[in-house]
């Protein structure tokens, strides 16, 4: 079994994966800058026991983070909880994805992970939407190469800005509203977040078809994944592909690239 860790602004999602690529376990952790090595190794040892992960299972690791004062710690903590070497997704890791965008460098760990799944679960070329605390809509072409995206404010983060910004409107839960056109405060806000979320990816889809049609492909898969992918893309206008662990798997795939070079070594 490996340790599938997924760094995100918010939140660390922590998987469990069998040798054959199932998922066993998820888990999510808080995602705290200022944490050190020793507390998450505390916290992650706590939350895998509570969810009866045998370390000793432990055989390998690997890291996704966007959070960069984050990366070492987390392989720091993984270290003292398993003694397994983590492997960070970044540069001279083995991924089998072309990314053909002007400094292949600055690519997001995350951004690679998700395209390198959908490059093996799903038709070609294929569009990505992960909602995280920012919404990113990528490409994979027909050959299998990473060739950009565009990168949105998140859905929640657009709700913080609305109501930090105005005196009168409460924080709510970002459900989908009872009708349309709203008729009161809170519905119009849950009618505003949610049509307005799945209009701008609509909107970015519509443009992202239409490149790939001009570049010569007519058929197209879309897959969503990310925390809040299940309750906007519904609302969208184009068909979309829910896949919740999209992620997890690019990092199980990325790992089973690179074992080679991995070994467990005891602390």
């Amino acid at each position: 079994m490996i340790l599938a860790i997924d760094t995100g602004n918010t939140h660390t999602v922590i998987g469990c994966i069998d040798m054959n690529g199932e998922i066993v376990q998820i888990m999510r952790i808080q995602s705290n800058p200022y944490k050190t090595e020793h507390e998450y190794a505390a916290d992650m040892k706590l939350i895998l026991e509570l969810n009866g992960v045998n370390l000793r299972r432990i055989e390998g690791a690997v890291i996704s983070s966007v959070v960069p004062p984050l990366t070492v710690v987390l392989k720091k903590a993984v270290k003292i909880v398993t003694g397994v070497d983590a492997l960070i997704v970044g540069a001279g890791v083995k991924t089998g994805l072309p990314i053909m965008i002007d400094d292949p460098g600055t690519i997001a760990a995350d951004l690679v992970a998700t395209a390198v799944a959908a490059k093996e679960y799903y038709p070609l070329p294929c569009i990505i939407i992960d909602m995280g605390t920012a919404t990113t809509v990528t490409v994979v072409d027909q050959n299998g190469r990473y060739i950009g995206g565009a990168i949105l404010p998140g859905v929640s983060l657009s709700m913080d800005a609305l109501t930090k910004g105005t005196s009168l409107l409460p924080k709510i839960e970002i459900l989908p509203p009872n009708k349309v056109i709203a008729t009161n405060t809170v519905e119009c806000m849950k009618a505003g977040i949610i049509f307005g979320s799945a209009g701008a990816i609509d909107g970015v889809l519509d443009r992202f078809t239409e490149s790939l049609v001009a570049t010569g492909d007519e058929e197209w898969s879309i897959v969503a994944t990310g925390g809040l992918a299940s309750t906007i893309c519904p609302c969208c206008r184009h068909k979309i592909i829910l896949d919740d662990n999209l992620l997890l798997k690019g990092l199980k795939i990325i790992w089973d690239k690179n074992r080679g070079s991995r070994r467990k070594t005891k602390s």
